[in-house]
Protein backbone atom coordinates (compact mmCIF):
# COMPACT_ATOMS: atom_id res chain seq x y z
CA UNK A 1 0.00 0.00 0.00
CA UNK A 2 1.05 3.39 -0.58
CA UNK A 3 1.33 6.29 1.74
CA UNK A 4 0.77 9.45 0.16
CA UNK A 5 3.44 12.12 1.52
CA UNK A 6 0.68 14.46 3.05
CA UNK A 7 -0.97 11.78 4.98
CA UNK A 8 2.35 10.64 6.38
CA UNK A 9 3.37 14.06 7.31
CA UNK A 10 -0.25 15.11 9.06
CA UNK A 11 -0.02 11.34 11.17
CA UNK A 12 3.54 12.71 12.33
CA UNK A 13 2.75 16.09 13.03
CA UNK A 14 -0.04 15.04 15.21
CA UNK A 15 2.34 12.68 16.85
CA UNK A 16 4.63 16.10 17.85
CA UNK A 17 1.95 17.50 19.36
CA UNK A 18 1.89 14.70 22.03
CA UNK A 19 5.23 14.90 22.33
CA UNK A 20 5.72 19.12 22.95
CA UNK A 21 3.35 18.32 25.50
CA UNK A 22 5.63 15.91 26.95
CA UNK A 23 8.69 18.26 26.43
CA UNK A 24 6.97 21.40 28.03
CA UNK A 25 6.75 18.97 31.49
CA UNK A 26 10.39 17.70 30.99
CA UNK A 27 11.33 21.31 30.53
CA UNK A 28 9.03 22.34 34.14
CA UNK A 29 10.95 19.09 36.17
CA UNK A 30 13.80 20.39 38.33
CA UNK A 31 16.30 17.71 36.96
CA UNK A 32 15.80 19.34 33.11
CA UNK A 33 16.87 22.98 35.24
CA UNK A 34 19.55 21.15 37.43
CA UNK A 35 20.84 20.40 33.60
CA UNK A 36 20.53 23.83 32.46
CA UNK A 37 22.14 25.37 35.86
CA UNK A 38 25.02 22.58 34.61
CA UNK A 39 24.70 20.96 37.62
CA UNK A 40 25.25 17.27 36.89
CA UNK A 41 24.78 14.48 39.08
CA UNK A 42 24.38 10.58 38.18
CA UNK A 43 20.72 11.04 39.69
CA UNK A 44 19.53 14.00 36.90
CA UNK A 45 21.64 12.34 34.55
CA UNK A 46 19.83 8.63 34.73
CA UNK A 47 16.59 10.23 35.28
CA UNK A 48 16.93 12.21 31.83
CA UNK A 49 18.73 9.51 30.10
CA UNK A 50 15.06 7.38 30.77
CA UNK A 51 12.79 10.08 30.21
CA UNK A 52 14.47 11.14 27.03
CA UNK A 53 14.91 7.11 26.27
CA UNK A 54 11.04 6.64 26.75
CA UNK A 55 9.91 9.40 24.49
CA UNK A 56 12.17 8.28 21.92
CA UNK A 57 10.60 4.61 22.28
CA UNK A 58 6.92 6.45 22.11
CA UNK A 59 8.19 8.11 18.75
CA UNK A 60 8.75 4.37 17.54
CA UNK A 61 5.31 3.14 18.68
CA UNK A 62 3.69 6.12 17.57
CA UNK A 63 5.31 6.17 13.71
CA UNK A 64 3.40 4.99 10.84
CA UNK A 65 4.48 1.71 8.74
CA UNK A 66 5.81 1.98 5.22
CA UNK A 67 7.43 -0.63 3.13
CA UNK A 68 7.72 -2.56 5.77
CA UNK A 69 9.68 0.47 7.84
CA UNK A 70 8.73 3.00 10.29
CA UNK A 71 8.12 6.58 9.35
CA UNK A 72 8.84 8.20 13.00
CA UNK A 73 10.18 11.18 15.34
CA UNK A 74 12.17 8.53 17.09
CA UNK A 75 15.50 10.74 16.66
CA UNK A 76 13.79 14.20 17.93
CA UNK A 77 14.58 12.91 21.83
CA UNK A 78 17.98 12.02 21.65
CA UNK A 79 19.13 14.97 19.60
CA UNK A 80 17.37 17.41 22.05
CA UNK A 81 18.97 15.26 25.04
CA UNK A 82 22.41 15.69 23.25
CA UNK A 83 21.89 19.37 22.75
CA UNK A 84 20.65 20.14 25.94
CA UNK A 85 22.47 17.35 28.30
CA UNK A 86 25.98 16.83 26.53
CA UNK A 87 27.02 13.61 24.95
CA UNK A 88 26.39 11.35 28.18
CA UNK A 89 23.06 12.07 28.62
CA UNK A 90 22.45 12.36 24.05
CA UNK A 91 24.27 8.72 24.23
CA UNK A 92 22.16 7.13 26.53
CA UNK A 93 19.05 8.05 25.24
CA UNK A 94 20.47 7.34 21.45
CA UNK A 95 20.79 3.76 22.99
CA UNK A 96 17.61 3.15 24.93
CA UNK A 97 15.38 4.09 21.26
CA UNK A 98 17.93 2.44 18.84
CA UNK A 99 18.13 -0.67 20.56
CA UNK A 100 14.41 -0.78 21.04
CA UNK A 101 14.26 -0.12 17.67
CA UNK A 102 16.73 -3.12 16.58
CA UNK A 103 14.76 -5.29 18.22
CA UNK A 104 11.96 -4.83 16.49
CA UNK A 105 13.61 -6.01 13.32
CA UNK A 106 12.45 -5.18 9.70
CA UNK A 107 15.29 -4.32 6.91
CA UNK A 108 15.49 -0.83 8.23
CA UNK A 109 16.34 -2.13 11.66
CA UNK A 110 20.09 -1.36 11.77
CA UNK A 111 20.58 2.04 9.68
CA UNK A 112 17.54 3.59 11.74
CA UNK A 113 18.48 1.95 15.16
CA UNK A 114 22.11 3.28 14.36
CA UNK A 115 20.51 6.72 13.33
CA UNK A 116 19.21 7.12 16.80
CA UNK A 117 22.46 6.52 18.74
CA UNK A 118 24.23 8.87 16.39
CA UNK A 119 21.56 11.74 16.55
CA UNK A 120 22.24 11.68 20.69
CA UNK A 121 25.87 11.11 20.06
CA UNK A 122 25.88 14.19 17.75
CA UNK A 123 23.95 16.47 19.56
CA UNK A 124 25.95 15.82 22.48
CA UNK A 125 29.04 16.69 20.49
CA UNK A 126 27.27 20.29 19.01
CA UNK A 127 27.10 20.86 22.96
CA UNK A 128 30.77 19.92 23.72
CA UNK A 129 31.70 22.39 20.35
CA UNK A 130 29.41 25.07 22.31
CA UNK A 131 30.77 24.63 25.91
CA UNK A 132 27.26 24.08 26.97
CA UNK A 133 25.86 26.53 25.64
CA UNK A 134 22.44 25.86 23.85
CA UNK A 135 22.90 25.95 20.15
CA UNK A 136 19.33 28.28 19.59
CA UNK A 137 16.25 27.76 17.55
CA UNK A 138 18.03 28.29 14.24
CA UNK A 139 20.55 25.99 14.80
CA UNK A 140 18.64 23.05 15.95
CA UNK A 141 15.98 22.82 13.64
CA UNK A 142 19.20 22.73 10.89
CA UNK A 143 20.62 20.38 12.91
CA UNK A 144 17.58 17.93 13.13
CA UNK A 145 17.07 18.43 9.45
CA UNK A 146 20.63 17.53 8.67
CA UNK A 147 20.23 14.35 10.97
CA UNK A 148 17.19 13.08 9.39
CA UNK A 149 18.98 13.59 5.82
CA UNK A 150 22.05 11.71 7.31
CA UNK A 151 19.36 8.78 8.51
CA UNK A 152 17.92 8.42 4.74
CA UNK A 153 21.12 8.24 3.93
CA UNK A 154 22.35 5.45 6.21
CA UNK A 155 18.99 3.68 5.20
CA UNK A 156 20.21 3.57 1.73
CA UNK A 157 23.99 2.72 2.51
CA UNK A 158 22.55 -0.10 5.02
CA UNK A 159 19.37 -1.53 4.21
CA UNK A 160 18.83 -4.37 1.69
CA UNK A 161 17.13 -4.92 -0.66
CA UNK A 162 18.40 -1.62 -2.05
CA UNK A 163 15.27 -0.93 -3.84
CA UNK A 164 12.68 -0.88 -1.28
CA UNK A 165 14.95 1.12 0.60
CA UNK A 166 14.49 3.42 -1.71
CA UNK A 167 11.27 3.03 -1.88
CA UNK A 168 11.12 3.77 1.96
CA UNK A 169 13.11 6.68 1.44
CA UNK A 170 11.19 8.25 -1.35
CA UNK A 171 8.15 8.08 0.86
CA UNK A 172 9.10 8.53 4.55
CA UNK A 173 12.08 11.28 3.57
CA UNK A 174 10.26 14.47 3.19
CA UNK A 175 7.86 13.72 6.39
CA UNK A 176 10.31 12.36 8.61
CA UNK A 177 12.75 16.01 7.97
CA UNK A 178 9.90 18.07 8.69
CA UNK A 179 7.96 16.34 11.17
CA UNK A 180 11.77 16.26 13.43
CA UNK A 181 12.49 19.81 11.77
CA UNK A 182 8.92 21.14 13.58
CA UNK A 183 9.42 18.53 16.48
CA UNK A 184 12.72 20.09 16.94
CA UNK A 185 11.47 24.12 16.72
CA UNK A 186 9.19 23.62 19.31
CA UNK A 187 11.25 22.07 21.67
CA UNK A 188 13.88 24.42 21.10
CA UNK A 189 11.70 27.59 21.01
CA UNK A 190 10.81 25.97 24.46
CA UNK A 191 14.00 25.79 26.00
CA UNK A 192 14.68 29.21 24.55
CA UNK A 193 12.38 30.60 26.57
CA UNK A 194 13.16 29.04 29.54
CA UNK A 195 16.48 30.14 29.19
CA UNK A 196 15.53 33.92 28.92
CA UNK A 197 12.76 33.14 31.91
CA UNK A 198 16.03 32.41 34.02
CA UNK A 199 18.26 34.70 32.42
CA UNK A 200 15.78 37.43 33.89
CA UNK A 201 14.98 36.06 36.72
CA UNK A 202 19.10 36.10 37.47
CA UNK A 203 19.11 39.40 36.27
CA UNK A 204 16.45 40.41 38.39
CA UNK A 205 17.42 38.71 41.37
CA UNK A 206 20.89 40.55 40.66
CA UNK A 207 18.93 43.98 40.41
CA UNK A 208 16.96 43.74 43.75
CA UNK A 209 20.42 42.72 45.45
CA UNK A 210 21.67 45.55 44.16
CA UNK A 211 19.05 47.53 45.06
CA UNK A 212 18.85 46.20 48.61
CA UNK A 213 22.67 46.39 49.07
CA UNK A 214 22.27 50.50 48.08
CA UNK A 215 19.51 50.64 50.47
CA UNK A 216 21.71 49.13 53.46
CA UNK A 217 24.62 51.18 52.18
CA UNK A 218 22.63 54.86 52.47
CA UNK A 219 20.97 53.23 55.75
CA UNK A 220 24.47 52.83 56.38
CA UNK A 221 25.95 56.46 55.61
CA UNK A 222 22.94 58.03 57.35
CA UNK A 223 23.59 55.96 60.62
CA UNK A 224 27.38 57.16 60.06
CA UNK A 225 26.38 60.74 59.51
CA UNK A 226 23.81 61.34 62.39
CA UNK A 227 25.98 59.57 64.97
CA UNK A 228 28.27 62.08 64.45
CA UNK A 229 26.34 65.14 64.92
CA UNK A 230 25.90 66.30 67.86
CA UNK A 231 23.22 64.93 70.56
CA UNK A 232 22.39 68.18 71.88
CA UNK A 233 22.80 71.93 71.23
CA UNK A 234 24.69 74.12 74.18
CA UNK A 235 22.75 76.77 75.86
CA UNK A 236 24.90 79.69 75.49
CA UNK A 237 24.26 82.62 77.92
CA UNK A 238 23.36 85.68 75.72
CA UNK A 239 22.94 83.37 72.52
CA UNK A 240 20.25 81.52 70.67
CA UNK A 241 21.53 78.39 69.02
CA UNK A 242 19.63 76.16 66.84
CA UNK A 243 20.84 73.46 64.14
CA UNK A 244 18.97 70.65 61.38
CA UNK A 245 20.49 68.32 59.29
CA UNK A 246 18.07 67.27 56.72
CA UNK A 247 19.59 64.30 55.27
CA UNK A 248 18.86 63.38 51.34
CA UNK A 249 17.89 60.45 50.13
CA UNK A 250 21.29 59.49 48.76
CA UNK A 251 22.95 60.56 51.96
CA UNK A 252 25.60 62.92 51.88
CA UNK A 253 28.48 64.12 54.13
CA UNK A 254 27.21 67.69 55.40
CA UNK A 255 27.81 67.47 58.97
CA UNK A 256 27.71 70.75 62.00
CA UNK A 257 30.11 70.73 65.63
CA UNK A 258 29.82 72.61 68.49
CA UNK A 259 33.25 72.49 70.24
CA UNK A 260 34.14 73.72 73.68
CA UNK A 261 37.32 75.95 73.42
CA UNK A 262 37.18 77.61 77.45
CA UNK A 263 34.72 78.65 80.03
CA UNK A 264 34.01 81.67 77.41
CA UNK A 265 34.12 80.82 74.28
CA UNK A 266 32.85 77.56 72.22
CA UNK A 267 34.05 76.25 68.52
CA UNK A 268 31.11 76.24 65.73
CA UNK A 269 31.41 75.00 62.69
CA UNK A 270 29.31 73.66 59.29
CA UNK A 271 30.80 71.71 56.93
CA UNK A 272 30.08 69.77 53.29
CA UNK A 273 32.03 66.46 52.01
CA UNK A 274 32.02 66.00 48.62
CA UNK A 275 30.68 63.14 46.92
CA UNK A 276 27.65 60.77 48.21
CA UNK A 277 26.84 57.61 50.68
CA UNK A 278 29.21 55.92 52.16
CA UNK A 279 32.22 56.87 50.97
CA UNK A 280 31.16 60.66 52.09
CA UNK A 281 29.89 59.63 55.42
CA UNK A 282 33.31 58.27 56.19
CA UNK A 283 35.37 61.18 55.19
CA UNK A 284 32.58 63.15 57.04
CA UNK A 285 33.35 61.24 60.33
CA UNK A 286 37.48 61.43 59.80
CA UNK A 287 37.06 65.31 58.75
CA UNK A 288 34.98 66.08 61.72
CA UNK A 289 37.24 64.02 64.40
CA UNK A 290 40.01 65.58 63.08
CA UNK A 291 38.68 69.20 63.44
CA UNK A 292 37.28 68.96 66.67
CA UNK A 293 40.62 67.43 67.92
CA UNK A 294 42.42 70.06 67.06
CA UNK A 295 40.13 72.75 67.97
CA UNK A 296 40.33 71.52 71.85
CA UNK A 297 44.07 72.30 71.94
CA UNK A 298 44.15 75.81 70.44
CA UNK A 299 42.16 78.66 70.11
CA UNK A 300 43.86 80.14 67.03
CA UNK A 301 41.18 79.54 64.29
CA UNK A 302 43.59 79.87 61.19
CA UNK A 303 46.38 77.28 63.26
CA UNK A 304 43.18 74.65 63.67
CA UNK A 305 42.08 74.54 60.23
CA UNK A 306 45.19 74.37 58.51
CA UNK A 307 46.89 71.45 61.16
CA UNK A 308 43.24 69.42 59.80
CA UNK A 309 44.04 70.13 56.44
CA UNK A 310 47.26 68.40 56.34
CA UNK A 311 45.88 65.16 58.32
CA UNK A 312 42.75 65.07 56.18
CA UNK A 313 44.42 65.59 52.89
CA UNK A 314 47.35 62.56 53.52
CA UNK A 315 44.31 60.56 54.07
CA UNK A 316 42.32 62.17 51.11
CA UNK A 317 43.65 59.42 49.15
CA UNK A 318 39.90 59.06 46.92
CA UNK A 319 40.18 62.72 45.84
CA UNK A 320 37.26 63.82 48.71
CA UNK A 321 37.72 67.32 49.71
CA UNK A 322 35.36 69.16 52.53
CA UNK A 323 34.07 72.74 52.18
CA UNK A 324 34.18 73.95 56.02
CA UNK A 325 33.51 77.60 58.17
CA UNK A 326 34.98 77.37 61.36
CA UNK A 327 34.94 80.38 64.10
CA UNK A 328 34.89 80.74 67.63
CA UNK A 329 32.45 82.71 69.58
CA UNK A 330 33.44 84.61 72.53
CA UNK A 331 30.68 84.71 74.91
CA UNK A 332 31.98 87.36 77.09
CA UNK A 333 33.29 89.49 73.85
CA UNK A 334 30.05 88.74 71.85
CA UNK A 335 32.59 88.04 68.82
CA UNK A 336 32.75 85.73 66.53
CA UNK A 337 36.35 84.94 64.75
CA UNK A 338 35.92 82.50 61.77
CA UNK A 339 37.66 80.82 58.84
CA UNK A 340 35.80 80.01 55.65
CA UNK A 341 37.25 77.06 53.25
CA UNK A 342 35.77 77.53 50.50
CA UNK A 343 32.76 76.84 51.98
CA UNK A 344 29.12 78.97 51.31
CA UNK A 345 29.24 82.02 53.18
CA UNK A 346 26.59 82.44 56.72
CA UNK A 347 24.77 85.34 56.20
CA UNK A 348 24.58 88.28 58.80
CA UNK A 349 21.61 89.98 59.18
CA UNK A 350 22.03 93.17 61.50
CA UNK A 351 19.33 94.09 64.01
CA UNK A 352 19.56 97.56 64.29
CA UNK A 353 19.81 98.58 60.39
CA UNK A 354 18.21 95.37 58.63
CA UNK A 355 21.41 94.64 56.80
CA UNK A 356 22.87 91.55 55.48
CA UNK A 357 25.93 90.29 55.09
CA UNK A 358 27.89 87.93 53.74
CA UNK A 359 30.81 86.30 55.62
CA UNK A 360 32.92 86.08 53.24
CA UNK A 361 37.32 85.03 53.84
CA UNK A 362 39.63 83.55 51.39
CA UNK A 363 40.63 79.79 51.72
CA UNK A 364 39.68 76.62 49.94
CA UNK A 365 38.45 73.50 50.56
CA UNK A 366 40.39 71.07 53.04
CA UNK A 367 42.03 67.92 51.10
CA UNK A 368 42.19 69.89 48.03
CA UNK A 369 46.38 70.32 49.32
CA UNK A 370 48.61 69.67 51.65
CA UNK A 371 49.53 73.95 52.23
CA UNK A 372 46.83 76.40 52.27
CA UNK A 373 46.40 80.06 52.95
CA UNK A 374 43.26 81.23 55.14
CA UNK A 375 42.15 84.28 55.85
CA UNK A 376 40.94 85.26 59.60
CA UNK A 377 38.32 87.61 60.30
CA UNK A 378 36.07 88.96 62.86
CA UNK A 379 32.65 90.44 63.75
CA UNK A 380 31.07 92.05 66.41
CA UNK A 381 27.65 90.69 67.59
CA UNK A 382 25.22 92.41 69.15
CA UNK A 383 21.40 92.36 70.02
CA UNK A 384 19.34 91.31 67.09
CA UNK A 385 21.93 90.22 65.04
CA UNK A 386 21.27 86.80 63.35
CA UNK A 387 24.18 84.54 61.59
CA UNK A 388 22.51 81.66 59.51
CA UNK A 389 24.83 79.35 58.38
CA UNK A 390 23.88 76.62 55.67
CA UNK A 391 25.42 74.23 52.88
CA UNK A 392 24.58 74.14 49.36
CA UNK A 393 21.46 71.91 49.85
CA UNK A 394 19.51 74.75 51.08
CA UNK A 395 20.42 77.20 47.85
CA UNK A 396 21.12 74.54 45.28
CA UNK A 397 17.76 72.65 46.29
CA UNK A 398 15.72 72.62 42.68
CA UNK A 399 11.95 72.99 41.99
CA UNK A 400 10.21 70.77 39.21
CA UNK A 401 11.53 72.81 36.58
CA UNK A 402 15.00 72.81 37.54
CA UNK A 403 14.98 76.07 38.78
CA UNK A 404 17.20 76.71 42.03
CA UNK A 405 16.00 78.10 45.22
CA UNK A 406 18.96 80.14 45.56
CA UNK A 407 20.82 82.89 48.10
CA UNK A 408 17.96 85.63 46.84
CA UNK A 409 14.81 83.76 47.95
CA UNK A 410 16.91 82.65 51.56
CA UNK A 411 17.92 86.22 51.99
CA UNK A 412 14.20 86.97 51.63
CA UNK A 413 13.32 84.33 53.99
CA UNK A 414 15.69 85.69 56.86
CA UNK A 415 14.71 89.35 56.48
CA UNK A 416 11.09 89.03 56.51
CA UNK A 417 10.98 86.50 60.03
CA UNK A 418 14.15 88.57 62.05
CA UNK A 419 12.18 88.81 64.60
CA UNK A 420 12.11 85.01 64.96
CA UNK A 421 13.99 83.02 67.19
CA UNK A 422 16.71 80.64 66.08
CA UNK A 423 14.49 77.31 66.32
CA UNK A 424 11.62 79.18 64.68
CA UNK A 425 14.08 80.76 62.19
CA UNK A 426 15.38 77.26 60.47
CA UNK A 427 11.94 75.35 60.48
CA UNK A 428 10.74 78.86 58.74
CA UNK A 429 13.96 78.31 56.31
CA UNK A 430 12.85 74.67 55.97
CA UNK A 431 9.58 75.01 55.02
CA UNK A 432 10.63 77.70 52.28
CA UNK A 433 13.05 75.54 50.89
CA UNK A 434 10.72 72.31 50.70
CA UNK A 435 7.44 74.38 49.61
CA UNK A 436 9.48 75.35 46.59
CA UNK A 437 10.87 72.33 46.04
CA UNK A 438 7.38 70.90 45.79
CA UNK A 439 7.03 67.28 44.83
CA UNK A 440 10.82 67.62 43.42
CA UNK A 441 12.94 64.69 45.58
CA UNK A 442 15.56 66.02 47.54
CA UNK A 443 18.80 65.27 45.78
CA UNK A 444 21.37 67.01 48.51
CA UNK A 445 21.48 67.35 52.39
CA UNK A 446 20.14 70.56 54.26
CA UNK A 447 21.93 71.48 56.90
CA UNK A 448 20.84 74.77 58.80
CA UNK A 449 22.55 76.31 61.75
CA UNK A 450 21.38 79.27 62.99
CA UNK A 451 23.06 81.83 65.96
CA UNK A 452 21.08 84.92 67.29
CA UNK A 453 22.46 87.26 69.99
CA UNK A 454 19.77 88.14 72.95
Amino acid sequence: MVFPILDILLALVEKICVIVVIAYLITRTKYFREILDKKFTLKNRAILILIFGAVSIFGTYSGIEVFGAIANVRDLAPMIAGLIGGPVIGLGAGLIGGIHRYFLEGFTCVPCSLATVLAGLFGGSLYLLRKGKFIGVLGAVLFAALMESFHMTLTLLLARPYSEAVMVVEEVSIPMIFSNSLGMFIFAFIISNLIKERETAEERDKYFDELERKRYELKMAHDIQQSFLPDAIPLLKGFELAALNLPAKEVGGDFYDFIPISEDKIGVTIADVSGKGVPAALFMALSRTIVRANATRSPDVVGVIQDANRLITADAKSGMFVTLFYAILDLREKTLTYVNAGHNPPVMFKGKTGELIMLRAKGIALGAMEDIELEERKILLKGGDMVVFYTDGVTEAEDEKERQFGEERLFKTIKENHNLSANDMIEKIKEAVLSFCGKQPQFDDITLMVLKAE
